[in-house]
């Protein structure tokens, strides 16, 4: 059953309140490009996707790659609230053993469909995805997550030219644009601008939109539905760290650690939103 806009904005803040958790206090954890994609993860999961937490291999379900897969912590806390293992799951992130690991891994986490991580490699592994679903004449459908830090790769580019030569019209990708890499802004870094020129250029029909609307991201993914022949990108305009005050738009939580003040600050701030 689909979530309504208000259901979601609420799983939007649980699954930021989730990365939280996962983060903890004193070590590492990359929370500020977890959190930029809460809306569209949400969306993605709770309205959008065929799948079955009960049946992670059913044939039928759309497959979900997240090629900047540093920011594991919002898909983790998106699996976990769906039902595909058990929440406490999440208090052993990053532990020696555990299920959850740093970077997504299909062999151990149920609802993983590529190992990604390695930056620049995701998209290779969608288009794979969405030529094999269309040989098959599935139905499915494939969606993949890029960061606008990530494109900087060549295999990006590659893979961006063979969707639209194969016109994987069943390939749709947001660009998570939060304008910041580890190290800063991405116009200083790495300048990967001007996007929607470029996606144009490679043969995508490109949509722009704030990637923390959701009634505009739903809105945007079934005025995609309709185009044919092309492989959509949806370039998403988020804030980096979105939800906790403290750390919006700020680099350093790209990977960064939290005091046990700004802890309990961040869980204080989303829980007055559920």
């Amino acid at each position: 059953m689909k979530m309504t806009v208000t259901e979601l904005k609420k799983i939007a803040a649980t699954l930021r309140l989730d990365i939280v958790k996962m983060v903890g206090v004193g070590q590492k954890g990359h929370l500020g490009g977890s959190c930029s994609l809460s809306e569209i993860v949400s969306v993605l999961y709770f309205y959008k996707m065929k799948h079955d937490p009960k049946n992670p291999k059913w044939q039928e379900r759309d497959r979900f790659i997240l090629s900047k897969g540093h920011a594991a912590l919002i898909q983790y806390a998106a699996l976990a609230e769906a039902g595909y293992f058990p929440k406490a799951e999440i208090e052993n992130v990053k532990k020696l053993g555990a299920m959850l690991q740093g970077h997504p891994d299909m062999t151990t986490t149920p609802g993983i469909e590529g190992n990604t991580g390695s930056l620049g490699q995701g998209l290779s592994m969608a288009c794979g995805m969405a030529a094999g679903l269309r040989i098959d004449k599935k139905s499915s459908k494939v969606y993949c997550i890029v960061g606008d830090g990530e494109i900087a790769e060549g295999q990006i580019w590659e893979a961006a030219m063979t969707a639209s030569y194969y016109k994987l019209d069943n390939l749709y990708v947001f660009l998570d644009m939060n304008r910041l890499m580890a190290t800063g802004p991405v116009v200083e870094r790495y300048d990967t601008n001007p996007l929607i020129d470029k996606w144009k250029a490679f043969g995508w029909h490109v949509f722009d939109i704030d990637g923390h609307n959701i009634q505009e991201i739903i809105d945007t993914l079934e005025k995609a539905e309709a185009i044919k022949d092309k492989p959509k990108i949806i370039i998403a305009r988020t804030i980096k760290g979105k939800g906790i005050s403290f750390a919006e738009n700020v680099a350093a939580f790209h990977n960064g650690e939290l005091t046990k003040e700004q802890f309990e600050s961040a869980c204080a701030e989303l829980n007055k939103i559920n």
